[in-house]
């Protein structure tokens, strides 16, 4: 017998031994004590709350493109599209993430940016990861990180290993498309470079949707992932240039001019060629 309004209980249970089933799942309390500012400066907390928070969303979208690498290759395409569709999402919220930071001033930034000491955003390894599955492989940015065996460990593994992109080439030469022998038996270690026989099979699939219907909906997958990566790219370089123009970055890189090299290259590279031949 159902109950009625009047019996059903007017707040949620409060009364639990230890934590909270929230806290135990989430780990909250362990995230919101993870922040030590080494200034005395307030814009500190927010730039390493919203580094923290740029780590985290690094982990998820590494968890979808990896998902959607092993899905495949196994040819099911409807979970790695899935996985890339959410992907989508998770580079959207990644790249919103900047907005606290770029609007500082050179004033600002450098109030605390002696804390930072050699810090750098491109000793991330999580984002080291993330680079090596779009395909931007080398072996010299796991030199940082030979100091931390188990992360050195990863990273190595994650530069052998098929990018994202090698799966999808490999899942077209299964489906019948003429990939070449060398792109995809090429050295995993490489950075990925573009290749003409690849752009055509493109052009093939966008000139023929009613024939390649999958592919079309995978290379549009593809597109949107490798367009929000090009705008985090884009962002990272303004907000650094507003914060600090032409100065060397924290980790001795060239800073804003090193952004720029990064920000002129496409991801997937084929999928925007081809569309010059459509």
């Amino acid at each position: 017998m159902a109950q009625s309004p009047e019996a059903e209980p007017e707040t949620p249970n409060l009364d639990f031994h230890g934590t909270t089933p929230y806290e135990d799942y989430v780990q909250a309390d362990v995230l919101t004590h993870l922040q030590h500012p080494l200034s005395d400066d307030p814009g500190e907390m927010v730039f390493l709350v919203t580094t923290q928070v740029m780590e985290l969303w690094f982990t998820v979208i590494v968890h979808e493109w990896t998902t959607a690498s092993e899905a495949l290759r196994r040819d099911d395409l409807p979970t790695a599209l899935a996985a890339l569709r959410r992907s989508g999402y998770e580079l959207t919220s990644l790249n919103a993430s900047w907005e606290p930071l770029a609007h500082l001033t050179p004033t600002q930034f450098n109030s605390y940016r002696s804390a930072l000491g050699e810090g750098s955003g491109f000793q991330s390894a999580m984002y080291r990861r993330l680079e090596f599955l779009l395909g931007e492989k080398s072996a010299s940015m796991l030199v940082p990180h030979r100091g931390a065996p188990r992360v050195h460990a990863e990273l190595e593994k994650a530069l052998e290993e098929p990018s994202l992109y090698d799966e999808v080439l490999a899942h077209l030469a299964r489906k019948g498309h003429e990939i070449p022998g060398e792109v995809l038996h090429r050295d995993r270690t490489q950075r990925y470079a573009p290749h003409p026989a690849v752009e055509r099979v493109w052009q093939r699939i966008y000139s023929d949707p009613g024939a390649h219907a999958e592919e079309l909906r995978l290379g549009e997958a593809l597109t949107e992932v490798a367009e929000l990566v090009w705008r985090w790219r884009n962002d990272h370089l303004v907000a650094t240039r507003r914060a600090m123009g032409s100065k060397t970055g924290t980790g001795g890189s060239a800073g804003v001019a090193w952004l720029e090299k990064r920000a002129g290259k496409n991801v997937f590279p084929e999928l925007w060629t081809a569309r010059s031949h459509v």
